[in-house]
């Protein structure tokens, strides 16, 4: 089999603890995050990061569609909140707002760039496409 028929292998991701309700994330390709409670400075809950992981997939999924009309230097900021309902421990409404200079388009070009940007989002967010579908979640704990 040759190199490029053989896929990439898949990034490991993992946490590890570092103090009460502190942890850091890492991936094998050598990145990191710090992650703990709303009462800690420095870090990111991780409700923040399912935020921040659904805005980064919308920039993403919209890139090259926004790039092709707007040129490879615009300028855009993917704002996303939304409150956890404690009491059944979700995030029941998460809104997104992508933040463009589109002054220079007119009526129909404006109402056909948004058109394709949303089906982009729609067709290649994974994380938007997860949230709204819902998953299966297993958690295995290995015993001796």
């Amino acid at each position: 089999m040759s190199a490029e028929n053989t896929a990439p292998a898949a990034t490991e991701l993992w946490v590890e603890r570092t103090g009460t309700r502190r942890y850091v994330g890492h991936s094998s390709r050598g990145a990191t995050v710090e992650v703990g409670s709303v009462d800690v400075d420095g870090v990111f809950t991780p409700g923040e990061l399912l935020k921040i992981a659904l805005a980064a997939c919308t920039g993403m999924s919209s890139d090259a569609t926004l790039a092709r009309r707007l040129g490879d230097d615009y300028a855009a900021t993917v704002r996303v909140s939304g409150d956890a309902d404690r009491e059944n421990e979700v995030y029941p409404h998460l809104q997104e707002s992508l933040e463009l200079d589109l002054s220079d388009l007119d009526a129909a070009a404006l109402d056909r760039l948004l058109t394709v940007v949303r089906r982009s989002v729609d067709a290649s967010c994974t994380v938007g496409r997860t949230l709204k579908a819902g998953t299966t979640v297993d958690l295995d704990i290995p015993t001796p």
